[in-house]
């Protein structure tokens, strides 16, 4: 499947709550069911507060539009009351790095880290940087656990912000 196809089954945020909640259940799912969760997801309220005509429209919007994208691009198996993920759904993986947004990208957040090391490893070599209190060897490995523990921080945080990891979609 091309790039573009993959952004343009992304691109709607019921298609990402259908493979979010068929991720976290793990097992074929009921239409029924899914309207339920993607509506109180969409309109940030509890399952049992929803109206019957809120559990309508989202309904008729997965049946006649969502679903059949997906299954139609491979994602899901949808029989019309059933939908349940396929091993393509897996592919999609890769293109969600969802970044809150409250949140620098990690890309940015690397790209100053780096910016910072750059600075301290070139002042350890024209001797800018003072090493009486702290030696070269200690300048180094604090740069090395500044990448470590980014790194461990980014890894844990990107689990936690999977689709179908987490109770409501991120």
């Amino acid at each position: 499947m091309d790039q573009g196809t993959i952004f343009d089954l992304l691109s709607n945020h019921r298609r990402r709550y259908v493979i979010h909640y068929c991720k976290r259940e793990d097992r074929p799912v009921e239409l029924g069911e899914l309207a339920e969760h993607v509506a109180a997801w969409e309109l940030d309220k509890e399952v049992a507060e929803l109206t019957s005509a809120e559990r309508k429209r989202i309904y008729t919007s997965l049946q006649q539009t969502h679903l059949p994208t997906l299954d139609r691009e491979g994602m899901v198996r949808f029989d019309d009351r059933t939908i349940e993920l396929t091993e393509n759904a897996a592919d999609l993986e890769i293109y969600l790095d969802i970044v809150p947004g409250d949140s620098v990208p990690w890309g940015l957040y690397y790209l100053g880290l780096s910016a910072i090391a750059t600075v301290v490893m070139g002042g350890l070599w024209l001797e800018l940087v003072p090493t009486e209190t702290v030696s070269a060897l200690g300048w180094s490995t604090l740069v090395v656990a500044l990448f470590v523990g980014s790194a461990l921080v980014h890894v844990v945080q990107n689990r936690r912000m999977r689709l179908g990891d987490v109770e409501r979609p991120p």
